[in-house]
């Protein structure tokens, strides 16, 4: 039997992003993805900002809610590793 050349593995170690900057960034400046950004999440990054230039500010909830949240669950870096303390 042989392997495959490359087989794929869930990314180990912890993120060298910090939750506690992720969720104040998204706090501060989640009209503008910047939490997101920050955690190298830039789908959901773009998201956000497109949401509260076509909603004139009013997604920039959105931004805000998501960083509470990363403060309080924290969350996974745009590789899939969670984020230190």
């Amino acid at each position: 039997m042989t392997t495959p050349p490359y087989q794929q593995y869930p990314p180990q170690g912890v993120s060298d992003k910090s939750k506690v900057v992720a969720g104040i960034l998204g706090i501060l400046l989640g009209w503008l993805g910047a939490g997101r950004f920050y955690m190298g999440d830039t789908k959901i990054g773009v998201l956000q900002l497109v949401v509260s230039l076509v909603t004139c500010g009013a997604g920039g909830i959105w931004g805000f809610i998501d960083g509470i949240l990363i403060l309080i669950n924290g969350g996974v870096d745009g590789q899939g590793r969670p984020l230190r303390d």
